[in-house]
């Protein structure tokens, strides 16, 4: 849930304590477009842009094939600070995650390990980034008897067996998932993505960006659909990880029809996320994470924040608020594609390499604008909510969401091929999927029919990564 240019919440700015000695300053109270101007001040000119992939995987025990205790990963964290030189992260006395040159290793609620990798400049770099860093956490994963599976959704256990991590945004959240939606604690605590964060050059770049992403979110959704089982049998999904997100909290999930709106842009997004209801404010002066749940962010503006009452935001509060965002494309001061299921290493690297082509290149940029011209929004709301279903088989005007993949691969290969940099093999996995037409979910169903004959523990032992 972090990213490769995010500050932690941890950063968030302190109430000043005044003493006779140094009275406190006041500071000037944040402005609307003190929250616009954060976001504008992500545009970038071309040669700045950078890669941030993030992925997540969920361990298990070798043995007993249940997830890994918070003891289990803390010895794997460890490792990384002992043996790696990565710096600890901690909370409450506890290590929950660690950094190093610009990446960070962090735990999501239900103990699924996620790197956040710094920001690079081609695919290759984050492609080897992701190759030694998966080195690393497997070595020390195998000392402890553990291993990790490179699914979207956990196959088989259930929310009571999974360990809740000492992390105390999380304790605040999985309070509240349960009152807006119905499956917010699954997506906490059993469900695995792989992110790629890419920069913008201007408001209307990254408008066209935002728009190509939402739009083609569902035709990625399909290709990595790699989360067809739940509670030990098939869930009747393709991937059940994408469906989760469908009822999880309408007000921080979905489309945004609005972005597609003549007027949309940096204080469009503003207005969006002023009403988002908060979850929470980090004030270590006050013990660390403040429980805000249902406020809204324009009312903390105001100084009518109830837990904090007669207190401002500052900009690390906006932040951290952006954060608890969860479309399908998230705006920071860059922006997010979350819409593929977690995979072994080769599809790790194929989901930046897939938008990087399609973003990164003027040409290709507007041939995917030309591909999704004339989508009206119930036929993208269509796509969204039927994908996680039927994945590439999904219909789709006069044929199926395969053959929009199928265009969108050869756009995202002539965009890699422009940028010169030797980078269109990683789209290799993508293409034998949509040739087939076997996305991972298809061929784990196929495995569990035929020579597993519906042992799905025999998912840990070949599918791990």
């Amino acid at each position: 849930m972090g990213g490769p240019f995010s500050s932690p919440d941890e950063g968030a700015e302190e109430p000043c304590i005044p003493t006779a000695e140094e009275p406190c300053s006041v500071p000037e109270r944040l402005t609307r477009q003190d929250l616009v101007d954060y976001l504008a001040s992500g545009c970038k000119p071309r040669d700045r842009w950078r890669i941030g992939t993030e992925h997540e995987k969920l361990g298990f025990d070798l043995e007993t094939k249940r997830r890994l205790s918070y003891e289990q990963i803390e010895a794997v964290l460890k490792g990384l600070v002992s043996r790696f030189g990565w710096l600890p992260i901690e909370e409450e006395g506890k290590i929950v995650g660690c950094s190093l040159d610009g990446q960070s290793v962090t735990l999501e609620p239900g103990g699924q390990l996620e790197l956040s990798g710094a920001p690079v400049r081609t695919l290759h770099e984050t492609c080897a980034e992701t190759n030694s860093h998966l080195y690393q956490v497997k070595s020390l994963a195998e000392e402890v008897g553990a291993a990790f599976l490179g699914l979207g959704f956990d196959p088989k256990w259930d929310l009571e067996d999974v360990p809740v991590m000492p992390k105390g945004r999380y304790r605040i959240m999985k309070a509240y998932m349960p009152t807006v939606g119905t499956l917010g604690t699954d997506m906490m605590f059993r469900s695995c993505t792989i992110q790629v964060n890419l920069d913008f050059a201007d408001e209307q770049d990254m408008v066209e960006k935002f728009r190509v992403g939402l739009a083609l979110q569902p035709i990625a959704s399909a290709m990595f659909a790699n989360s067809p089982f739940r509670l030990g049998k098939p869930a009747g999904f393709r991937t059940w990880r994408q469906h989760v997100w469908q009822d999880t909290d309408p007000a921080r999930c979905g489309n945004l029809p609005f972005v597609f709106d003549d007027d949309f842009g940096f204080d469009r997004y503003v207005e969006h996320v002023l009403d988002v209801p908060m979850y929470f404010v980090y004030r270590a002066a006050k013990g660390g994470y403040v429980n805000c749940c249902g406020a809204s962010f324009r009312d903390f503006m105001e100084g009518k924040l109830e837990q904090l009452p007669g207190e401002f935001p500052t900009i690390n509060d906006w932040e951290s608020h952006l954060t608890t965002l969860f479309p399908e494309v998230r705006l920071k001061r860059y922006m997010e594609m979350r819409g593929a299921d977690a995979g072994p290493w080769r599809n790790i690297c194929a989901l930046p390499a897939l938008w990087v082509g399609l973003l990164y290149d003027d040409q290709a940029q507007t041939e995917a604008l030309e591909m999704i011209e004339g989508w009206t929004p119930e036929e993208r709301d269509a796509l969204w909510k039927q994908v996680p279903i039927t994945a590439l088989e999904t219909p789709f005007r006069d044929g199926t969401v395969r053959d929009v993949a199928r265009r969108m691969l050869v756009v995202s290969r002539g965009g890699l091929e422009r940028r010169g940099l030797d980078e269109g093999s990683f789209l290799k996995p993508l293409d034998a999927i949509v040739e087939s037409g076997v996305t991972p979910a298809d061929a784990l169903l196929a495995s569990y029919a035929g020579e597993w004959g519906g042992d799905l523990d025999r998912v840990y032992e070949e599918w791990n990564m």
